[in-house]
């Protein structure tokens, strides 16, 4: 299974930081910015988080809603969001599940050490929950704001 642009993303749920139960479905009528990144307090994908953080009123503005998904449990979001003030839930995709529905759960290899883990990647969904644009394999400098520019150019 794996999802395509110009196709509805098909419907999943996972728990968010506080463990109640979120559903892509929830947010019909937004844009909606899913990101992947592999883990919570790390370097890279804090800052990412705090780049989406910083441009969260920008997003917003749009009508753009942003999901972080990562496989690390409720309560490490919790401490994520709490330490660096991010105003958007993190969703746990502890069983990658969702990860494996995106096509970003990857065989990895880091100091000549192998492991399955998120590739960083971002997929932007219209209000119809129509996925518009995939970024796979992201750097994270700039990024975010090519992702804004995406939503105000293509989708307003």
């Amino acid at each position: 299974m794996s999802v395509e642009i110009g196709k509805k993303v098909e419907d999943f749920t996972l728990p968010n930081q506080d463990g109640e139960k979120v559903s892509l479905s929830d947010f019909q009528g937004k844009h909606v910015v899913l990101y992947f990144y592999p883990k919570d307090m790390t370097p890279g994908c804090t800052t990412e988080a705090c780049d989406f953080r910083d441009a969260h009123e920008s997003f917003k503005e749009l009508d753009a809603v942003i999901i972080g998904v990562s496989p690390d449990p409720a309560a490490s979001h919790q401490k994520f969001i709490d330490k660096y003030d991010l105003p958007f839930i993190l969703l746990a995709d502890e069983d990658h599940q969702v990860a494996e529905q995106f096509g970003v759960w990857k065989l990895k290899k880091n100091f000549g050490r192998e492991y399955y883990g998120i590739e960083r990647s971002t997929f932007i969904l219209d209000k119809n929950g129509v996925l518009q644009r995939e970024f796979r394999k992201v750097k994270v400098k700039g990024h975010v704001e090519t992702a804004l520019d995406f939503i105000r150019e293509q989708l307003q």
